[in-house]
């Protein structure tokens, strides 16, 4: 029988403000800081997160949201795609195509539902979304503003890719809503990964907007990892932009993947 880790959490349960969090979900690792409290600035995280694991499958499902003015879009879209969470187990059995197409056109007929633009009409402001699935030695996503999906891999590393999604400003799920728009904002793509051990890696801005650390370099975020562990690593993250005086939420989901089959070769590679 498949066993299923399940977590959600929206910052307006709990907003660890001037608190570093780091907790393991199966080989997830979540990371969150509600940023420091300041003079007239009010306590608030408005950040979300949703992990859903499943080992003998070999995927895992995963969505962080970064939302502003009030946690209430957020909240919405979690509630949203639990409401799918059996047809979302369902695509995640098929077979690795099969599961990102499924899930892809479930997703967008969902959030382009006149329903759930109505009940957007009705909550104060609006997030940024990035939902994510690994399935095998593939992934695929599904983009919407300025959260960051970024790969680790040595070959990778030598080319200088890291980043696999591109932070879009303007886009928004919510009271300002992309799938109001005449032809909705978003990114979406799949990448395969490469032999050998993979990081995988998501965070909301805060991380890569913090001042004094230059975390907006996606080779800076993983260094702290080459010596520790995951989950020591994330936590260096978040003590050293603590330290630095960040100011916005930051919300990580680390986690590494084993690939055996070796990934696509230039034809000419001798």
């Amino acid at each position: 029988m498949n066993e299923w880790i399940e977590y959600s959490w929206v910052g307006s349960e709990k907003h660890f403000v001037d608190e570093i969090n780091v907790h393991s979900l199966g080989h997830v690792v979540l990371g969150r800081l509600g940023g420091n409290s300041a003079p007239n600035r009010k306590v608030k995280n408005e950040d979300g997160c949703m992990v859903l694991l499943n080992k003998e499958l070999d995927v895992e499902f995963v969505v962080v949201l970064d939302a502003h003015k009030t946690a209430e879009s957020a909240e919405l879209v979690v509630k949203t795609i639990q409401s799918l969470q059996l047809e979302i187990k369902q695509a995640l059995t098929l077979a690795t195509k099969d599961s990102f197409s499924t899930l892809h056109n479930l997703l967008l007929t969902k959030f382009e539902s006149e329903q759930f633009k109505a009940a957007c009409q009705k909550v104060e402001g609006e997030t940024a979304c990035l939902i994510m699935l690994r399935k095998g030695k593939y992934f695929w996503w599904l983009s919407i503003g300025d959260c960051i999906l970024l790969l680790h891999h040595p070959e990778l590393a030598a080319l200088n890719e890291y980043q696999q999604n591109h932070r879009s400003f303007y886009e928004w799920i919510g009271q300002v809503n992309t799938f109001d728009l005449e032809v909705p904002s978003y990114s979406t793509g799949i990448k395969e990964l490469r032999k050998g051990q993979n990081h995988i890696f998501l965070t909301t801005d805060g991380l890569v907007e913090c001042p004094n650390v230059n975390y907006d370099q996606p080779i800076e975020i993983f260094k702290p990892f080459q010596n520790q562990t995951n989950e020591q690593g994330v936590r260096y993250l978040l003590e050293d932009i603590k330290k630095n005086g960040v100011l916005d939420s930051t919300t990580i989901l680390s986690w590494f993947v084993e690939i055996e089959e070796e990934g696509m070769q230039p034809s000419d590679r001798v």
